[in-house]
């Protein structure tokens, strides 16, 4: 049986935590420490979403290239690398390393704290935060941008095609590759613009959330950069990005997972990078990119052979 962690198919919640952290595997002991922990996330999140299950409490562990090489040496995932950073212009996609992922998402914060505040006890001083940032549902699924976010998602089964390795890799069937990116918005230079502006910028209308037809739609305009085509097919990956900040400083966690990490690298690249003509994405004249980090998730199954690894 072949199990994807709970995280990484269901539909968005309204809460999300995501916890990028950085591990010390020196001491005697420390790899067995970090496998344990995490072979018992799948449980400890059942666990705690037990205390109110309507909540719908799910999680997602992954472990990025380095991390997965000291703690599990031999077979890795095929495409498991790490995250490359970009820069043309004033346009930035910086690469900021991590060992390990915790997204939390669930209908009650106080639940995703639960359950990443029991995850750290489990993985002691073996782990060291690097960023913790907690993600909100925004009005009717939109970014602070005031946009709807996520909309071509993939839906129904749809979802698991695009999102889970297949046999194209048999040992890891079932697991998801994993990019992040946390942006801060210039919300200030954003509102400044007339909605017919934003609306060339992203490709949608702002209101009703309908992408502008192909003859009032820019090259420029976020849509266009990301949306590729490739044997009559359009590449697609699964977004759980949320808005998160405060009333000054603000931005996206972006986040998506896929069975392949290249139609991701292939967006960022149109995002970032001018073509021939000197178009790119307007939408990175109002946000920058901040960290970027890459992982792979493995199956349910994975983590719970984990306590009978060799000890490290």
């Amino acid at each position: 049986m072949i199990t994807p962690q709970s995280g990484i198919l269901p539909a968005a919640n309204g809460h999300a935590l995501f916890l990028t952290l950085r591990l010390d595997l020196t001491a005697s002991g420390a790899a067995r420490q970090v496998r344990v922990a995490c072979g018992g996330f799948p449980a400890l999140t059942r666990e705690v979403g037990g205390i109110d299950p309507r909540a719908g409490l799910v999680s997602v562990v992954a472990f990025g290239a380095d991390a997965w090489r000291r703690l599990f040496p031999g077979a890795r995932p095929a495409l498991l690398r790490p995250f490359r950073a970009r820069a043309d212009g004033a346009r930035r996609a910086p690469a900021t390393s991590a060992d390990l992922l915790l997204h939390i998402r669930c209908e009650r914060r106080d639940l995703a704290f639960e359950l990443a505040r029991r995850m750290r006890r489990a993985l002691g001083a073996r782990a060291i935060t690097i960023e913790e940032v907690s993600g909100f549902r925004y009005l009717d699924g939109r970014d602070l941008t005031g946009f709807v976010d996520g909309t071509e998602n993939p839906q129904g089964e749809e979802r698991a095609e695009v999102a889970l390795v297949g046999a194209e890799d048999a040992p890891f069937t079932g697991g998801s590759y994993i990019h992040m990116q946390r942006y801060v918005h210039d919300l200030a230079l954003w509102e400044q613009q007339a909605v017919t502006q934003q609306e060339i910028t992203i490709g949608r209308t702002k209101p009703t959330d309908i992408e502008l037809p192909s003859g009032v739609k820019p090259p420029f305009a976020h849509i266009s950069r990301v949306s590729i085509e490739e044997d009559g097919k359009e590449l697609a990956i699964l977004r759980h990005s949320m808005p998160y900040g405060g009333t000054d400083r603000v931005g996206l966690v972006f986040i998506a997972y896929a069975r392949s990490p290249d139609p991701f690298d292939r967006m960022l690249d149109r995002m970032i990078y001018a073509d021939a003509d000197g178009v790119y994405d307007h939408l990175l004249d109002y946000t920058q990119a901040m960290t970027g980090c890459s992982f792979f998730a493995p199956t349910q199954e994975f983590l719970d052979d984990l306590t009978l690894r060799v000890s490290g």
